[in-house]
């Protein structure tokens, strides 16, 4: 009985040292290379809340079980023996089925409970005792039987990741790509579609693959392509740098054969004449991998130049990376690679905390809502006579120009940046075209004249037709550098720009591609923490934003290729590149023709602020009704969510716990009342309740003489404190960190105030009784 009583009385870390961690090393398992504990796998999901951020709960497993680094056979959940043999399996099922794990222990120090995953089991589950915890090899040859994987295969499959000794490791789902990769070309497979959200790093899973499959000989010769010469350059000096001398960026339509990874513009391998075709300098069989970046915008079309080229490699392993896969009835990326081998989406990344979540401010216009009719006769600017229609939405910027709806939007963006206190916030405008794009500009350099005359590049048009611009590409991808900041473009920063820092993106451009529309999203979806890039905000003056609610915005592409013989492809409206417009006085062209209208005013009809809600979709509803239903769904009545905000020891505890169900207290705040306490504003809100202004609550507590009962050192610190509430909240007060800030540090470092209460734990109290005083109830 002492032994049972011994063990009871011990934590659960003091389990895994004592019980758990020795039996899995008994069984042969390497404390150095194989075991890894409290592994943090998540990073917690980003709740932004104003100018402030916090996290959600990041997903941490107690043990990792590799077989050889990076290769995760098992996972090990562990509890304290006050809990039974197997009541960690529920929540390590759960993170095994995300991290794709085989196997599945929970163990309390007693014995362990096995889950196999794999179907081929006799029992799914099953208990032994702690000296029966099977080896490396036995769960490597029930992997192996699992996943098909022959003996002659192995040292393909087994083939070590590149470490260059910084820390940086793939990230779970990074591991479950390049795994699963390796694996199916290993065992023959030759077509293979990737689908990882923008941001989530495709680039570095496929420096992995090619790395490994290039170490174990499976491939020699590879070629990685791409159709944006920015994604071939940051490719080559980032991630792929380790392959140093063996790699070369294929340049001057020269076909070097002496290198073993070439890096290529599909444009700078191909041409419009077949003496041309760089490519085929090559012969049919030189390469035998071919990796496809961004591969939605050309090689899913049948009569594209990326698929002459792929198909003239037909022999080779073909791999295509996208974020968005094309299917529409006449392109299809699954009809040429096949269903997706592994997709990580942009909801799943935003859940994790490794993807920036977002708001949309949606802004209707009067003249994209009512249309417009020109006079009869009317003329435009250029004195051109403007073609007798109703014009709307889609025609506006396209075919026609209202001077003063472009001075309306650069309005609202410079109004959006001054109100953020971030003047210099990365913002990209994307527009209808390159004129759009240029007017854009012109009018945001006016509204923001001070800032330009600091630093002429403050704006900048960034367009396929302007070297200046094109070239200040890069300082605006540079999270160090300051300028440009608001850029202006069409369709050239639409995909592959790695923009980490861009918090604001406009829409002022319709868009009816569901590819494109997630291409533009993915230029904000960066996190980039030490230049405090954590969310971002979409401001949509084109209802493009309606994109969202389309099942297909996050959902798993679905092929509906439909093809067509003897009928050419047209690529959609994002693979055509920038079209040449006329707004001048020219005539006798056959290309689009804009008129120019500089005399109609315009005005924004209503404007409404959406958030993106806990499960992935926004909230469309108003933040005050969804926050009602919200606190009413986990509290009953008024009396419950009382009895349960006078029970918590730190009243954070249940506003994390709202915002984990998205409610975002922050907005709550702007659209009832920024000097409300978050407790009157869930009060208020949900239950009807007047409520009070932190100043109020801390003015009953001083004039209750509630102090009097502390000597004169405490009074001083707790007044602080109270001072302290009613400028920002309770949430900072509960917060020991609070006493090395202003105002609290006057008074000493944190460990000269504690002492003044005598010890910590007389601190906290005091800083409990004085909360459980605020919120008394009259």
């Amino acid at each position: 009985m002492a032994e049972e009583f011994d063990k009871r009385s011990l934590s659960e870390r003091d389990i895994c040292t004592k019980y758990i961690t020795p039996s899995i090393v008994g069984a042969g398992w390497n404390v150095q290379t194989q075991i890894r504990e409290e592994v943090t796998f998540t990073k917690g999901r980003v709740n932004p809340k104003g100018k402030l951020v916090s996290r959600g709960e990041s997903k941490r497993a107690d043990y990792i079980l590799y077989f050889k680094p990076n290769i995760p056979l098992a996972i090990v959940e562990a509890k304290d023996n006050n809990h039974g043999i197997g009541d960690g399996m529920q929540q390590a099922l759960t993170y095994a089925e995300i991290m794709g794990i085989p196997f599945v222990y929970s163990s309390n120090g007693d014995a362990f409970l096995e889950h196999d995953r794999t179907g081929n089991a006799a029992q799914v589950e099953r208990e032994f005792a702690l000296n029966e915890f099977p080896s490396p090899e036995q769960l490597w040859q029930r992997y192996c039987i699992w996943k098909g994987i022959a003996p002659e295969i192995e040292p393909i499959v087994t083939q070590d990741y590149y470490f260059d000794g910084s820390g940086k490791e793939p990230r779970y789902y990074q591991l479950n790509a390049i795994n699963q990769t390796i694996e199916a070309i290993a065992k023959g497979q030759n077509r293979i579609l990737l689908v990882m959200a923008t941001g989530t790093g495709k680039t570095f899973t496929a420096f992995q693959i090619i790395w490994r499959l290039w170490r174990s000989g499976a491939k020699k010769r590879i070629l990685f392509l791409a159709d944006r010469n920015i994604l071939i350059d940051q490719t080559k000096t980032n991630d792929f740098k380790p392959f140093g001398s063996a790699m070369t960026k294929i340049t001057k339509r020269q076909a070097d054969k002496s290198f073993e990874i070439y890096l290529s513009l599909y444009q700078a391998v191909s041409g419009t004449t077949e003496a041309q075709d760089i490519y085929k300098q090559f012969s049919r069989n030189f390469f035998d991998l071919v990796i496809i970046d961004e591969c939605h915008r050309g090689s899913a079309a049948e009569d594209s130049a990326w698929r002459e080229i792929l198909e003239y490699f037909e022999s080779a392993t073909q791999i295509g990376l996208t974020a968005t896969p094309r299917e529409t009835k006449e392109i299809s990326n699954i009809e040429y690679f096949g269903e997706s081998l592994y997709t990580y989406s942009l909801k799943q990344g935003i859940e994790d905390g490794f993807l920036a979540p977002y708001k949309v401010v949606k802004i209707d216009i009067d003249k994209d809502l009512e249309g417009w009719q020109p006079q009869p006769g009317q003329k435009d600017k250029y004195g051109r006579e403007i073609e007798d229609r109703i014009y709307n939405q889609k025609d506006i910027d396209r075919y026609i120009v209202f001077e003063k709806r472009i001075e309306l939007v650069a309005q609202r963006i410079t109004q959006f940046l001054q109100e953020s206190g971030d003047p210099y916030m990365k913002t990209i405008v994307f527009c209808e075209d390159i004129d759009h794009a240029e007017r854009m500009r012109k009018a945001l350099v006016n509204e923001n004249a001070a800032l330009v005359a600091q630093n002429r590049k403050y704006i900048m048009r960034i367009t396929g037709d302007e070297n200046e611009g094109k070239a200040e590409l890069d300082n605006f991808i540079a999270p160090y550098e300051t300028h440009p900041v608001i850029v202006t473009t069409s369709r050239l920063m639409t995909t592959g720009i790695d923009a980490q820092t861009c918090k604001l993106i406009v829409l002022d451009r319709r868009i009816q591609s569901m590819t494109e529309f997630k291409q533009i999203i993915g230029r904000g979806t960066r996190i980039n923490e030490e230049y405090h890039k954590l969310y971002f905000t979409i401001m949509d003056f084109k209802k493009a934003t309606e994109l969202f609610y389309d099942p297909d915005f996050d959902g798993d592409p679905v092929q509906i290729y439909e093809p067509k013989t003897g009928e050419p492809t047209v690529p959609p409206a994002e693979d055509v590149g920038e079209e040449v417009v006329i707004v001048g006085p020219t005539t006798g062209s056959n290309r689009r023709v804009k008129y120019v209208v500089a005399t109609e005013g315009a005005g924004i009809v209503r404007e409404r602020v959406q958030y993106y809600g806990p499960d992935g979709r926004l909230i469309t509803e108003s933040i005050k009704d969804f926050t009602r239903k919200t606190v009413r769904q986990e509290f009953a009545s008024l009396d419950a969510f009382l009895k349960r905000w006078s029970e918590a020891a730190q009243k954070q505890e249940i506003l994390r716990a709202l915002e984990e169900r998205g409610v975002l207290l922050e907005a709550l705040a702007e659209e009832v009342g920024k000097d409300f306490d978050s407790f009157d504003l869930i009060c208020h809100v949900a239950f009807d309740q007047p409520p009070l202004s932190r100043r109020e609550r801390a003015e009953q507590v001083r004039k209750r003489d509630y102090f009097t009962k502390y000597g004169e050192q405490v009074r001083d610190v707790l007044a602080a404190l109270l001072n302290k509430y009613a400028d920002e909240g309770i949430e900072n007060i509960e917060d020991i960190n609070v006493l090395k800030v202003q105002p609290m540090n006057r008074l000493g470092t944190p460990t000269e105030i504690i002492k003044r209460f005598g010890s910590r734990q007389a601190y906290f109290q005091a800083v409990q009784e004085m909360t459980a005083e605020l919120y008394k109830v009259a």
